[in-house]
């Protein structure tokens, strides 16, 4: 089933691991941000759909993705939010976006910049004393994945079903996931490379809990969920289930021909500040949207979000923040997203004046990834830039 809608912005609004670029350490270097300077076409909408639908043949049972765009809003649609029942899937489903969380956390966190309550350029362990070995890591390392801890996540799910059965239910404490990583070897020096880790960003969840005084959930919700007015965005860690209308989510397990495993239902204890929000396409281009036309964060706080350190050719990681180079010569700024069930990708353009969100309700299946891939390039890239591309 596919459908495409497009309405003004105001009718809108009115109404394992958890990365999808998990690389090894690489080596920092700092540079500028260098948005592309293609002027953008019109969304290639025709083109998002066929992405949608090669997700859902590849084996997700449904996709989504919604396009915000100078006040229109562009929804399209595949396939089923839910195999029991065989209910179709809705642009305005929730989910859960996994790692896109991070750039929540990162938000949060910045603020406490902002209002002078902490500095990134500080050692964790002045504000968290005695949680980490070297007192060398620094808020802004943690925040650039740059700290060299290890990814717990990595033995966690080593095996992708009895990982996630194993955890699906269990409640942890932020420092027990620390302690996980800190059996491990540390990946690099502090500052020496980037070396995605989930750990990182736990650690961000502590942050703002001893300088907010507050849960993470409180810090979410009275910092941006409802100044932003984002109805359908949720924290309900340790509860498993997903508020109102949602899209369920299936992983696809390691032996090829097994059935796909409902994993909807789960604490997502495992990733806490690190990846478990729950949202909607509606609400992540609304907060995008925001954040880069600067209504979250002081232009210093945002302006450091945005250094970035090169991954690979086509994308750098700034603080909480991924900025991917289109083929077209367009650059997009935001996050990928993997839990359990769900493959997510949010991005806007520099100035927020477009936003993409798009969802594939499977995971641990590669050819559903490379084909939600595809979506981006439409979306912003429109049909001239994928054709300028040769």
């Amino acid at each position: 089933m596919v459908s495409a809608a497009v309405v003004g912005r105001g009718a809108v609004l009115g109404a394992v691991a958890l990365s999808l670029l998990a690389v090894p350490a690489r080596a920092a270097t700092a540079e500028p941000d260098t948005p592309g300077a293609a002027a953008l076409a019109a969304p290639d909408t025709t083109g998002v759909d066929a992405a949608l639908r090669s997700a859902v043949t590849a084996g997700a049972p449904g996709a989504l993705a919604r396009i915000d765009d100078h006040g229109k809003a562009y929804k399209l649609t595949r396939g089923l939010a839910d195999r029991s029942t065989r209910r179709a899937l809705t642009a305005d489903d929730r989910f859960r976006i996994g790692s896109v969380t991070k750039t929540f956390s990162a938000v949060v966190l910045l603020q406490l910049v902002d209002e002078h309550r902490l500095a990134l350029d500080a050692p964790v362990n002045r504000y968290l004393p005695k949680l980490l070995p070297d007192d060398r890591i620094t808020v802004r390392q943690v925040l650039s994945h740059r700290s060299g801890l290890y990814d717990y996540t990595n033995d966690m799910f080593a095996d992708s079903v009895s990982g996630f059965e194993a955890v699906r239910n269990k409640v942890f404490t932020y420092r027990q996931l620390v302690a996980l990583s800190l059996k491990k070897p540390r990946t690099n020096a502090p500052g020496a490379a980037y070396s995605y880790s989930n750990t990182n960003f736990v650690i961000v969840g502590m942050l703002i809990e001893k300088l907010t005084g507050q849960s993470v959930r409180t810090a979410y919700e009275d910092r941006v969920f409802k100044p932003l007015k984002l109805r359908d965005t949720f924290y309900v860690h340790p509860k498993t289930t997903i508020p109102g209308r949602y899209a369920r989510g299936y992983l696809t397990p390691d032996r090829t021909g097994d059935p796909l495993v409902d994993a909807t239902a789960q604490t997502v204890s495992w990733a806490q500040s690190a990846g478990a929000i729950i949202s909607s396409a509606r609400d992540l281009d609304t907060f995008y949207s925001a954040l880069l036309s600067g209504r979250l964060l002081s232009a210093a706080r945002l302006g450091e979000m945005e250094k970035f350190n090169r991954v690979d050719s086509t994308t750098a990681y700034g603080l909480g923040l991924r900025r991917r180079e289109l083929p077209c010569g367009v650059s997009v700024y935001g996050h990928t997203g993997i839990v359990q069930g769900y493959y997510t990708y949010a991005f806007a353009t520099k100035d927020g004046t477009r936003s993409l969100a798009a969802v594939a309700n499977t995971s641990n299946n590669a050819k559903v990834q490379s084909a939600m891939t595809g979506v981006l390039e439409s979306a912003f890239c429109g049909k001239t830039g994928k054709a300028a591309k040769g």
